[in-house]
Formats: C-alpha cells, structure tokens, sequence
C-alpha cells in the first residue's frame, strides 16, 4: 500500500498546470441531498470552490461534470443537477449555465456560448449508461467540452467511469486541492500516524468493512467496533445478542479478526453495554443492558452509557483517529446518544491537538446531529467509498488512470 499512496501523491496538480483562457472540464462530486428540489446540504460543492475559482481567476471556461443519485442510464427528473445551479452561481460568484445533457449537440451548443470566466454545469453523467460502463466514445465526447481535464470528485475514484477513468486517455490532466487534500490526511493517517492510532468502525454489515478491518489490524493500536456488525463479533466471542443483528455466515470472519488483533498486540474494543428495545420503532421504550450480553427477545439499537465513556476516554487519549460508522441506529432520536458522544470526543480530540479522520455519507450526517461542524474534525472525507479502499491499500481507478498520463 505504501508504495501506491506515494505514487498517487505524485500527480500533477491543478496548481501546477497554469491553467490561463482554456476550456477545462472539472469532473465533481455534487452527489448531494435534495428534498423537494433544495438542496439541504452543500458540503459537497463548497469543497470544490478553491479550486473552481482558481480556474475562474485564470480566465478559464470551467465545465463541470457530476453525477446525482443512481437513475439508470436514463434521464429521470429528480435526478436533474438543474437544482444546483442558482447555489453554484452563489458559491462561486460567476454566472453559470445549464446544459440539458452531458454530451450531444445540446451540451456541445451551451459550452460553445458560455464566456471565459463562466461556468457550465453539464446534466447528469449518469443518465447515459456509458458512463458506469467506463465507455471510451461516451468520454470522448465529454472530451470535447475541455482542453484539460482536472479530477475533483474524491468521492468517485474508486469508480472506473467514463468520466473518471476513460477520460484521462483523451485529455491531460491533474489532480484538484480537494483530491489533493483527501489524500494527504488519509496518506499520513495510514502511512505514518502520530501514535497512539485508534480507528472506531461502525455500521450495519460486517461484511461491507472486513477488507478495512484486516487492513487496520495492521497499522492500529486500537480498534473499536460499534453499530450493528459489533453483534457478530459479540457473537464470535459466545456473548449472547438476543434478537440484535447477526452475520451468521460472518462469525467465523469476526473470530479471525479478534485472533488477528490479538495476535498483532491490537487492543480490540466492543460494546461493553447497550441500549436495548424489543421493536425497533421512534418511540420504543429503551433499556440500558448491565453487561456486555442483550437478553432474549431484544434488540441493541445503540452502545450504553459505560461504553459511551469508555469510547469517548480512548478517543481522547489518542493522537490519530479514523472514525467510519455509526455506533448505533442514530437516525432515530432516542438510538443517537452513542453516536453524538463519539462526535463530540472526535471534536475535543482535534482540539487537543488529535489528527481526527471521518470518512462516510452517515458518519457526517452524525455530525449534524450531534451539532459538531466540520470545522471542528481535521478532516472529513467527502468519499466514504474512497476512503475505504484507499486505507485497505487498493489502487483507486481514477488515480490510476491519471497517472498514467
């Protein structure tokens, strides 16, 4: 793995290119939420300004490229980008002009009538199925909006798209300062952490997180599991979860990872206690467990109170922590306590001097619930996908194909 991340950190820059009066085509990562047509959280597109503006500084022609949720291969309205367009012209303080397609004589015609110094947003990649096919004539026609290419959508390079990695045969290109930035936080968490590094993985499925579990084992000195996937290594350890969520098929998976943290002097922390329900609905009445193991007939929803502490204590004492999932059912109010005590000890770690990670669309939607901003976390990772495959070492396709250049 090593070795990868500092050959992905060789790309070409954006900085670097001197980019001055060209048509450059920015691939961008505006997967962001929409409810009723507004978007409810810009995170995504504000991360990307330093280095649209940088372009508009140029005189440059920016043409922006995205996807937006998974239609299929076809146009579906409330899949349009078309929504982002008056919060583009906000952020970057330029007009910017909508083109009904991505490629084709109606996006060709919007390109060729934007002014230098403009923006264009192009519709929704996927809405042509060449574009998750990694199709070559589909990227050659994107090519023609640009005569340089820059790569800024983190969050799909682990994808070998049209417009990620077939692209790069087409135009020359560089990496942007959100790529850039992603990669640096996660090269030093993974490649050389300041010590004592703990990672904290949560979520549902043991089965999504096993490749980043093996990885961790190691380079971590802790490992903490929460959500959902820590009953199926509750249960590899004989401890009873009542009706919690189990991988019965994942168990033996689970057994071989604690022997391997065992074996590699990882200290392996679950659940010591829970927050339990018989169903699980917003207004279940919530028990606390008074040890490690869930009673018959119920389900943990969330880690306890003593666990909460003795999360939070070993977030605090630690100087790297990558956080990936939640540690309970957050979304509902009365499951979220855990979850909001993780993000507020991330935050009180960074301001003691903690280099704190956070990788995944639901782990910085805990964020928002529990009131911490970004701010306050050294750096949130707009690819929860990326991040993953990056920290268990694999080649990320659209850095491949850039550097290839």
């Amino acid at each position: 793995m090593t070795t990868e991340n500092k050959t992905v950190l060789k790309l070409a820059k954006v900085q670097d290119a001197r980019l001055l009066d060209k048509n450059v085509l920015v691939r961008v990562d505006y997967n962001v939420p929409l409810k009723d047509g507004v978007i409810t959280d810009d995170t995504r597109m504000r991360e990307t300004m330093k280095t649209v503006k940088l372009l508009l500084e140029g005189n440059n022609r920016v043409v922006l490229m995205a996807h937006l949720g998974r239609p299929k291969g076809k146009p579906e309205p409330k899949y349009s980008l078309k929504p982002l367009v008056g919060r583009l012209a906000e952020l970057a303080g330029v007009k910017v002009h909508f083109a009904p397609d991505c490629v084709g004589p109606e996006a060709d015609k919007v390109v060729a009538a934007a002014k230098k110094g403009e923006i264009v947003l192009l519709e929704n990649l996927r809405y042509h199925a060449e574009e998750e096919k990694n199709d070559e004539a589909f990227a050659k026609q994107l090519a023609k909006h640009g005569e340089f290419f820059v790569q800024e959508a983190f969050g799909a390079l682990h994808r070998a798209h049209g417009s990620t990695s077939a692209i790069c045969k087409f135009l020359p290109g560089a990496v942007g300062f959100l790529v850039q930035k992603e990669l640096e936080y996660l090269d030093r968490a993974m490649v050389n952490p300041v010590r004592p590094f703990l990672a904290i993985i949560g979520g549902a499925k043991v089965a999504d997180k096993l490749s980043v579990l093996y990885s961790l084992i190691e380079k971590v000195d802790t490992l903490i599991i929460g959500g959902g996937m820590a009953y199926t290594f509750l249960a590899a350890q004989n401890t009873n979860i009542g009706n919690s969520l189990l991988e019965a098929d994942k168990v033996e998976e689970a057994k071989n990872i604690i022997l391997k943290a065992h074996r590699n002097n990882v200290e392996m922390l679950l659940p010591a206690d829970h927050r339990i329900v018989t169903e699980i609905k917003p207004d279940a009445k919530v028990e606390v467990t008074q040890a490690m193991a869930v009673p018959d007939g119920w389900i943990g929803v969330d880690i306890g109170p003593r666990t909460e502490l003795l999360f939070a204590d070993k977030i605090k004492a630690s100087k790297t922590i990558f956080w990936n999932g939640p540690v309970g059912i957050f979304e509902t109010p009365a499951f979220a306590s855990g979850s909001i005590t993780v993000a507020n000890a991330m935050a009180q770690a960074t301001r003691g001097g903690a280099t704190t990670i956070l990788g995944g669309g639901d782990t910085l939607s805990v964020l928002k619930t529990a009131k911490v901003k970004g701010e306050n976390i050294s750096h949130c990772s707009t690819g929860g996908g990326a991040s993953l495959e990056f920290v268990e070492g694999k080649q990320l396709p659209g850095l491949v194909a850039l550097s290839q250049k």
